[in-house]
């Protein structure tokens, strides 16, 4: 018997006009791809590291 395995490779929401990365399982990084495409890293949220980290990546905190 066959069996597929489906999963989720990009999780992305739009709140508040900022992009809220909530999962990335991209090789090169979404949030990377996003600044190259000229969107401005404090547009961009690194939803999948907590609150507290946040603060310490070079995107929003929220």
């Amino acid at each position: 018997m066959r069996k597929r395995d489906l999963g989720c490779v990009l999780l992305l929401d739009i709140k508040n006009g900022k992009s809220w990365i909530q999962h990335d399982g991209t090789e090169v990084g979404i949030a990377n791809q996003l600044v190259e495409l000229g969107v401005p890293s404090q547009d961009i949220v690194l939803a999948f590291h907590e609150p507290e980290v946040r603060q310490f990546t070079d995107f929003a905190v929220g």
